[in-house]
């Protein structure tokens, strides 16, 4: 079970519309327990984010640093840290 932050809850719930048309969560709760189910990760760098992404067969090739910074599924978060979100 992962363990997130409340500044890394409070981001998406703020942000969960740059990668859903319609909000999944409504509350701190609602946005742990569906991170929890779809099994975000939280990662320290965008090094980190392009392993995770090509890990899980998403096609990164070619893209830059500001390209994966922008993916819908990225939410950078206050600390510099990196929430991965696959929809």
């Amino acid at each position: 079970m992962n363990e997130y932050s409340e500044e890394c809850l409070l981001t998406f719930l703020e942000k969960q519309s740059q990668l859903f048309d319609e909000p999944v969560a409504g509350s701190i709760e609602e946005a742990e327990a569906f991170l929890e189910d779809c099994m975000a990760i939280v990662v320290d760098t965008l090094d980190d984010v392009r392993e995770y992404l090509e890990e899980n067969g998403i096609d990164v090739q070619g893209m830059s640093k500001d390209e994966l910074e922008e993916a819908s599924e990225v939410f950078v978060l206050p600390n510099g840290q990196y929430l991965v979100v696959e929809s």
